[in-house]
């Protein structure tokens, strides 16, 4: 089973748009939780995901609960990364089928939805920065999940297509 990128209610399209292009590069699904901070049209999404957005394999559910209802009938693991988190995604072991979840750049999870995930992690930075954008962050554990799970070997042998 693949690594899919969750993203919790996004606010700046650009970001979303990146992810989604991302996603088809790399042959992961997408799946975006409403509500989202900008309508979810092409025009919005195609400065940054480009000529890539019709590649892109995006799964919109219309709430974190139905979201949720969807993760536990599928048995995946939901994988948040978070500032908030003391266990860095370089010392995480993630497993094939994992679900990376984002959430929105203005203010992260609810506490309420962090405390559903299985795993939560950060990425190391110098004391005293926030952040990272949440295109970065989620291309950098992306890129160590699918190097863990085997994933970029697929590629490589021309196996992983776009889900």
């Amino acid at each position: 089973m693949p690594i899919d990128l969750a993203l919790y209610q996004p606010d700046i399209a650009a970001n979303t748009g990146t992810l989604l292009r991302l996603g088809a590069c790399l042959g992961v699904r997408v799946h975006l939780i409403h509500p989202a901070g900008f309508a979810i049209t092409d025009r919005n999404l195609a400065r940054a995901g480009m000529d890539y957005l019709d590649k892109a394999s995006l799964v919109e559910h219309r709430s974190f609960e139905a979201f949720e209802a969807w993760r536990a009938a599928e048995n995946r693991r939901l994988v948040l990364l978070t500032t908030k988190a003391s266990q860095s995604a370089y010392e995480a072991g993630f497993l094939a089928g994992d679900m990376l979840m984002l959430g929105r750049e203005s203010a992260g999870v609810p506490n309420d939805v962090a405390a559903r995930a299985d795993l939560r992690l950060r990425i190391p930075m110098r004391e005293g920065l926030r952040s990272l954008n949440v295109a970065v962050a989620g291309a950098m554990v992306l890129g160590e999940a699918l190097r863990q799970t085997g994933g970029f070997t697929r590629l490589a042998d021309g196996f992983m297509s776009t889900p």
